[in-house]
């Protein structure tokens, strides 16, 4: 059975995520443990802490991931920004452990036309730093990006790299591939050939132990385009077809899943996972 869910909020207490994440039917989800949007992230309680863990052993929930805000920028050549940043992922590093949340996924950053040398010693400083300062036991997974000017980790080579310039801190590094970011990057996954060309080329830079997360969304770019824009499943670019070569293969239905896309007056999150259950019943 698909480990499979959505992003869903915390408003009114982190451990009213697990309740939402139940309802919809989810085996997994991913949350923001503080605003996403901003730098300051309020403490977390004890008793908080103890409701979410209660919540997620009553409803049975597999799987439980934290996205890093979107301020942070572990690229940055800006001093004050990369310093603010690595003190932020060490933080949610520590607000995972004291949840029981095994992972954190990470976006790159970008280098603000540094050049992608600069952009990933940067990388590297940062993940060592917060990794050494935080001395949790959380993954860290690195997220590819679309490719878009100055982004850090578009291709399986950018992130392979970074992983091999910590050979210390390896074991704390796992992957995040994003279907969207994928396809907008030029990795094509339309159909079962072509997916299994860019998973051949992922796993000849990465082992694939180290995929650990699938975020599933279509792309309402073109194959190459660099446009992050997310789409409900099966309406964007990489249609249908993509979908169920997808969760039906071997390597990527054993990992859990988090749906990103829209939520409009088309589909709402219920849609978008009644598609891909439907797409994964192909499943021999």
């Amino acid at each position: 059975m698909l480990q499979l869910g959505v992003h869903v909020s915390v408003a009114g207490g982190l451990e009213r995520a697990v309740d939402r994440a139940h309802k919809k039917g989810c085996q997994a989800f991913q949350i923001f443990t503080t605003n996403p949007r901003s730098w300051r992230s309020r403490p977390i309680s004890a008793e908080t802490a103890r409701l979410f863990s209660l919540r997620l052993k009553g409803c049975g929930l597999e799987t439980v991931v934290s996205h890093m805000p979107y301020l942070p920028n572990l690229a940055s050549p800006r001093e004050e920004v990369y310093c603010r940043s690595v003190g932020a992922l060490a933080d949610e590093l520590l607000r995972c452990q004291l949840l029981g949340i095994p992972y954190l996924v990470v976006h790159l950053g970008s280098n603000l036309g540094a050049g992608e040398r600069s952009g990933r010693e940067r990388i590297v400083e940062a993940l060592q730093k917060a990794i050494i300062d935080s001395g949790s036991e959380v993954l860290i997974l690195l997220e590819n990006s679309p490719g878009t000017r100055n982004s850090m980790g578009s291709t399986f080579e950018d992130i392979a790299s970074i992983i091999e310039s910590l050979p210390r801190q390896s074991r704390r590094l796992g992957v995040c591939l994003d279907t969207c970011h994928l396809f907008a990057a030029g990795y094509d996954i339309r159909t079962p050939q072509a997916l299994e060309r860019t998973l051949g080329e992922f796993e000849g830079c990465i082992d694939p132990e180290r995929l650990k997360l699938v975020h599933l969304n279509d792309c309402r770019g073109g194959l190459g385009s660099h446009l992050d824009r997310h789409e409900h499943i099966g309406l964007g670019q990489i249609g249908l077809e993509g979908f169920r070569s997808i969760v039906c293969h071997p390597l990527l239905r054993e990992r859990a899943m988090i749906l990103e896309t829209p939520e409009d007056s088309r589909r709402d999150d219920s849609g978008n996972l009644e598609v891909i259950r439907a797409l994964a019943s192909d499943i021999k």
